[in-house]
């Protein structure tokens, strides 16, 4: 009764193995091979587990200077896709003994400019999606171990780039739309600076121009369905030949698109097929639902944790782009006849 009553020390896991502490320490740390004994480690943590010793990690991490705490930087939480990063990132990141705070960037940065009274002392790395990287200078987050998410790996802040491979997912799209006939587009962008969404445009216009005869027009909105409600329906009651299909840049702008064409009285997929890209919850809840490229937010998530691992130890991070893949639902069609 009198063993439980206090908590076990690693003085106490000495004696019961019979060695020193340091060999405890060693043991425990993971760092005895070629300096005790596998019979010795075995010992030690036999003794730790019978007298249920667990270590004292705050003090350790104070000795070693590290929090063992990273920042995930990620837009204003709009939509669920960065929810599902923070539940990947933060899977694999207690795995390994790490806790990860979330830092939704206002839009503009916003009042809170500093999350902690000092992000290079409370924290020892972080991870930051390029279309919250305005916010890095505001928290200093720039000045530690950093891994960027959508961001061009050619001009990256960070010492290492993690990506899904967009320019596939819009390929993918494009093959679809040109596979059942359509000729004449309207992008409908999204109105944000940032790396990802210039692959997206650059790719469909890449797309689109290798096949004769076809036509792209750009509408640009912000990321919300009244702003592509509005960009929607400009674009397609502005003069000339009217668009047979809509490519979005997020589910999000396809929900909008879908508004503004009930408004136009147009059909879905009858007179106007409509493209997403996230694969939200909402891709199934509109109606008819979503054609979209699948994006996996929990592996890019665990992939962005993955590669700061890699660099807080000094190894070379998983390469490669993350694969997304279309999923055809109801929103396409061949080009209507009425069209």
């Amino acid at each position: 009764m009198s063993r439980s009553s206090t908590r076990p020390t690693s003085r106490d896991v000495a004696r019961a193995a019979g060695v020193s502490q340091a060999a405890v320490s060693l043991v425990l740390g993971d760092k005895w091979r070629g300096r005790v004994s596998e019979t010795t480690a075995g010992r030690v943590r036999e003794a730790a587990r019978e007298l249920g010793y667990r270590p004292n990690l705050a003090a350790r991490n104070l000795r070693l200077g590290r929090t063992r705490t990273v920042l995930l930087v990620v837009p204003a939480l709009t939509t669920e896709f960065f929810a599902g990063v923070y539940t990947g990132a933060a899977r694999v990141a207690a795995e390994h003994g790490f806790g990860v705070v979330l830092y939704p960037s206002p839009e503009g940065i916003g009042p809170a400019r500093d999350p902690f009274a000092s992000a290079q002392a409370a924290l020892d790395g972080v991870i930051a999606s390029s279309m919250a990287a305005d916010a890095l200078t505001a928290i200093r987050g720039d000045q530690l171990p950093l891994v960027m998410l959508d961001s061009d790996p050619a001009g990256s802040l960070g010492a290492a780039t993690v990506n899904l491979d967009i320019a596939d997912g819009v390929r993918q799209v494009a093959a679809h739309l040109l596979g059942l006939g359509h000729r004449r587009v309207l992008h409908l962008a999204a109105d944000v600076p940032s790396w990802t969404f210039e692959v997206r445009a650059r790719e469909l216009a890449a797309c689109l121009a290798a096949v004769p005869g076809t036509e792209v027009r750009t509408a640009r909105a912000p990321i919300s369905i009244e702003g592509a409600l509005a960009a929607t329906e400009a674009a397609l009651t502005a003069p000339g030949p009217r668009p047979t299909a809509v490519v979005c840049d997020d589910d999000k702008l396809a929900a909008g698109a879908y508004k503004a064409l009930r408004r136009l009285w147009l059909r879905v997929p009858d007179d106007m097929s409509v493209t997403g890209l996230d694969d939200l919850a909402l891709a199934t809840a509109i109606d008819p639902e979503l054609t979209t490229v699948r994006l996996d937010a929990e592996l890019f998530g665990e992939r962005g944790m993955g590669a700061l691992l890699a660099v807080l130890e000094g190894r070379e991070p998983e390469g490669g782009d993350i694969p997304v893949e279309l999923v055809v639902r109801g929103s396409t069609a061949p080009p209507g006849a009425s069209v």
